[in-house]
């Protein structure tokens, strides 16, 4: 499969990345050996293999490492007591996005 920079160009701008001419061929270089790697992956038969939700050891469906439980924690106050900019018991954060 061949990626092509107009492409590379597009998910930079999904992504909100602006690329230089050398950064977008390399990109697409990168990316189409990429897609050939997964390509050659597709090819596997692994039609005879059970599908594996835990790689650690052998589980049922509904198994977990551990129990979910609430450990210690902080009141709000102490949570926001080194931020630079808190106000109505939040973090303020700058507008980033534009567009």
């Amino acid at each position: 499969m061949k990626i092509t920079e107009q492409e590379v160009r597009y998910v930079a701008g999904l992504a909100n990345l602006e690329l230089g001419p050398e950064e977008i061929h390399r990109m697409a270089h990168d990316l189409d050996e990429i897609l050939t790697h997964i390509d050659k992956l597709n090819e596997l038969d692994t039609s005879n293999v059970e599908p594996m939700a835990q790689v650690l050891y052998e589980a049922g469906e509904t198994a977990t490492l551990r129990e979910d439980a609430a450990g210690a924690s902080f009141d709000n106050d102490t949570a926001l007591a080194n931020a630079p900019l808190p106000g109505a018991g939040h973090f303020k954060v700058p507008k980033i996005i534009e567009r």
